[in-house]
């Protein structure tokens, strides 16, 4: 049994994914030493050599369900975890693998593979809330660490945490951007993406790609006319829209419009 004044234990779970949103953590360098003395660092592979067992009052996930063995093990971290959360695009949506999701994963299996018939995975690359019940979502690829410390802040003081819902054009307004895509020319998922990256690619003159997911009212089929007159073709939008979050709603079913 834990005491009654024991610190709120962490724990941090990896499943089909690039550990990106992991190393987003580990980036919080000094942040996370500080952290470590209001919380139990109790479960993190990427980072212990060491595991505390038992039940957690925090979890945070990186990953999508790509395998049947996976989503058994997810719903046992579920059980463990007093509140989860999702961490990057591939646990919010299914990430760059889902892919497959519009595809046959066995045309890829025997493409790459000698015995296809050893592996077990399943046919697609699902969100962690698609298997079970998440407290919250924090977008990105990888997540923003500024946005992540803010989400384990929240949680430990028991309110909503403070993210952002709006589009990557606040991001560049505020930043004082001119608009790549009136004024440039250059297709750019800006419009329908939510904020969090602090409009990188935009500053660097480059079309946002997408990387924190649609936003909370995303008007893709309004984006998409204005990316025909610039005179972006059905096989452009089609893979514009599948990227990192090609297995999110809004992106998902605009891709399918211009599908062939």
């Amino acid at each position: 049994m834990r005491e009654r004044n024991a610190r709120p234990r962490l724990a941090v779970w990896k499943f089909a994914s690039c550990d990106g949103c992991q190393l987003s953590l580990l980036d919080c360098e000094q942040e996370l030493l500080a952290l470590g003395e209001v919380i139990e660092v109790a479960y993190f592979p990427e980072a212990l050599t060491r595991a505390v067992r038992g039940h957690y009052d925090l979890s945070l996930v990186e990953g999508s369900i790509s395998t049947p063995r996976d989503a058994e093990r997810l719903h046992a971290v579920r059980r463990r975890s007093a509140r989860l959360v999702t961490l990057g695009a591939c646990a919010a949506s299914g990430g760059i693998q889902a892919l497959r999701n519009f595809a046959d994963a066995r045309e890829f299996m025997a493409a790459v593979y000698a015995h296809p018939a050893y592996l077990h995975t399943l046919a697609t690359s699902t969100a962690i809330a698609d298997h079970v019940p998440v407290d919250f979502e924090l977008r990105g690829c990888p997540v923003n660490k500024r946005q992540l410390l803010e989400v384990i802040a929240a949680f430990l003081a028991g309110r909503r945490p403070a993210i952002p819902a709006h589009s990557v054009c606040i991001e560049c307004k505020s930043r004082g951007l001119p608009c790549v895509l009136v004024a440039h020319g250059r297709a750019c998922l800006g419009p329908v993406t939510q904020a969090g990256c602090g409009a990188i690619c935009p500053a660097c003159h480059r079309g946002c790609y997408g990387c924190y997911g649609p936003q909370e009212t995303p008007n893709t089929a309004s984006l998409t006319r204005a990316l025909t007159a610039l005179g972006l073709e059905r096989r452009q939008l089609l893979r514009l829209y599948r990227s990192f979050n090609a297995n999110a709603e809004a992106f998902r079913s605009e891709s399918e419009r211009h599908a062939e």
